[in-house]
């Protein structure tokens, strides 16, 4: 190949540049944002992409390769289309480009030492400036206590070493170099949890040609964060990334936050660009701020002296838990209550009360599984569940309690007046129920009635074997005369005497004595059978009273039962309602502060990830 570079050279120099390799390439090097380049002339180029321009007037010594038919050519002579000059010109930038960026990083590089630091005194400090721009929170991990972020962390500091003038170096004014050729202050995330000190990628740094140097890695950072569960699910986290040097003291790097490009302000907050930026779906941020923070604890000797922390102060978004934990929780909790309005018989009062309170456990052991593992507090929604495990403890006592009570009897409990009274009169007017309590027989006998003359005819046709025909037509006998007295007199005579108000037959005391009195001569007869016969009347009417005596006693203790469901009813109710009501009103007034410090009136800008 000749040493000179023609035109075919200079069109196989474009398609190198583009990322095609050509015949008339030999090499190419990723270096920077540029190519380094080998062709036909034999000089190495460090092309910058980034720095071409459409157009150009180019002067004849730009490229001390260009033939000498081409560099000397006029400018009005050269006739040609639009197509042919720029494939002309645009080699002819480039090649004069690469090689004076390619001079200017060797002088600047020459005799550079990247281990000291930029400074012309031992005793001079070199001010780094630190910015956090946040492009997604990732995630915030309680049981780890780990936040990982999604950042770009923008270091800037001034190397006088490497400056230059723009004139002597063909207008050049910034350079892209890899990190490892220039020094670095070694900014390093100090609260990280993985072990990763460092970025995620080393990006080149820029030069400028006053030497302000400008380094913009980005990062995947897992920190610590300090987990309160105190109001979980309706807690705020206050988190912090801690970026320290971990080479150099406060004597010799001065560690700031970065200054405005427009009002030179300086940044005391986490940058966040709303374009860029990937809300996460279960904390907003609230706040965002940055400080530089001076350990007293230390001197200016150590390196826990200065760092710089930026603050993220970020709400959780409960929606989640209300739907998937809190609702089912209450409503399976509220069954707990509504047992009072079962019957006591049966059972099914302590069997749905037991099975509220294993659905209620393992709402608890769900709950156990995403808090971390701490005794410093007891989250807001395991309080809520200890309470109703509490109170639905409370129901199946007083549910076993009702059933002991309804199911007593007066063979094992004696139900007093004054209980009596206070259970089933008194107590129901202030619960206003309406309950009439059961009687049992009355301790005087009542009147008998007439109608019981047949009870003893029945017992005298029974005794004495007379058939009920001769019985119920025996007055009408004696009423026309045909009966006979002991003489074996007929009774017309009496009769006669009779219908004038003279009757042998007499009634006493409600009774036909003309009737009882054989009945009685004969009873006596037949003593023996007839008393036990009574005896066991007498059995089963005490029998009967006692049974009927006994049955409302036992409806009385029932009643006692309902009554006693109704007052634990009363109870419960606004005990659970109250309970609820003021535990999650105590997560839902639990919000971020409106400022981020406690102390000073500094403003810092809203957040525009804040959750309204």
């Amino acid at each position: 190949m000749s040493s000179g570079c023609g035109l075919s050279g200079a069109v196989i120099l474009v398609t190198a540049v583009y990322g095609t390799e050509g015949q008339g390439a030999s090499q190419g090097n990723v270096f920077g944002n540029s190519r380094l380049i080998s062709f036909c002339c034999g000089r190495h180029y460090i092309l910058p992409l980034d720095n071409l321009l459409p157009s150009a007037v180019l002067a004849p010594s730009l490229c001390p390769v260009l033939p000498s038919y081409i560099a000397g050519c006029e400018t009005d002579n050269l006739v040609m289309g639009w197509g042919l000059r720029a494939a002309f010109l645009l080699p002819l930038l480039i090649c004069s480009l690469a090689s004076e960026e390619a001079k200017l990083i060797g002088d600047l590089f020459s005799n550079y030492d990247k281990q000291s630091r930029p400074v012309k005194s031992i005793n001079d400090i070199v001010q780094v400036n630190l910015k956090l721009t946040l492009t997604n929170l990732i995630s915030l991990k309680e049981q780890e206590e780990t936040l990982t972020t999604n950042v770009w962390i923008l270091i800037t500091w001034d190397d006088y070493r490497l400056t230059w003038n723009e004139s002597d170096y063909g207008g050049v004014g910034i350079v892209r170099v890899p990190y490892y050729m220039v020094w670095l202050p070694d900014i390093v995330l100090e609260n990280n949890i993985d072990g990763q000190f460092d970025v995620a990628y080393y990006a080149n740094v820029l030069v400028y040609s006053t030497g302000y140097m400008y380094w913009l890695p980005p990062a995947i950072f897992r920190s610590t964060c300090s987990v309160d569960v105190t109001y979980f699910p309706f807690d705020w986290q206050n988190c912090s990334l801690v970026f320290r040097s971990k080479t150099y003291n406060a004597n010799e790097v001065d560690l700031q936050l970065a200054l405005d490009d427009e009002a030179q302000n300086m940044i005391e907050w986490v940058d966040i660009d709303p374009e860029a930026f990937t809300e996460n779906g279960e904390w907003a941020i609230r706040h965002r701020p940055a400080k530089k923070v001076i350990n007293q604890a230390y001197t200016s000797e150590n390196l826990e002296y200065q760092e710089i922390r930026f603050f993220l102060i970020i709400q959780r978004k409960p929606l989640f838990y209300v739907i998937n934990v809190i609702v089912p929780c209450v409503l399976i909790s509220s069954l707990a209550v509504l047992v009072y309005f079962l019957p006591a018989k049966g059972g099914q009062k302590c069997t749905l009360s037991i099975s509220v309170l294993l659905a209620q456990t393992v709402f608890l052991f769900l709950i156990a599984q995403k808090v971390p593992e701490t005794s410093l507090s007891v989250p807001l929604i395991g309080k809520y569940l200890i309470f109703v495990m509490t109170v639905s403890t409370i129901i199946v006592l007083s549910c076993v309690i009702v059933l002991n009570v309804s199911l007593r009897t007066p063979s094992t409990h004696n139900l007093t007046v004054a209980m009596k009274h206070r259970l089933l009169e008194v107590l129901p007017r202030y619960l206003q129920m309406k309950i009439e309590p059961c009687e049992g027989e009355e301790e005087t006998p009542r009147e008998r009635r007439k109608s019981s003359l047949g009870i003893m005819l029945k017992a005298e046709e029974y005794v004495l074997r007379k058939p009920r025909s001769e019985l119920m037509f025996e007055r009408q006998r004696e009423r026309h005369g045909m009966s006979r007295d002991d003489r074996g007199h007929r009774g017309e005579e009496k009769g006669s005497k009779a219908r004038r108000g003279q009757w042998r037959w007499q009634i006493v005391g409600g009774f036909d004595v003309g009737v009882t009195t054989p009945l009685f001569k004969s009873l006596a007869h037949c003593a023996p059978e007839i008393k036990a016969c009574v005896e066991a009347c007498n059995f089963i009417a005490t029998s009967t009273k006692d049974q009927n005596k006994s049955g409302a006693e036992m409806e009385n203790w029932v009643m006692i039962g309902k009554v006693l469901d109704v007052l634990c009813f009363w109870g419960a109710f606004p005990l659970f309602v109250v309970g609820t009501l003021a535990i999650f009103f105590m997560g839902h007034f639990n919000s971020a502060p409106e400022h981020p410090f406690l102390s000073g009136d500094h403003v810092f800008p809203p957040c525009s990830t804040m959750a309204g």
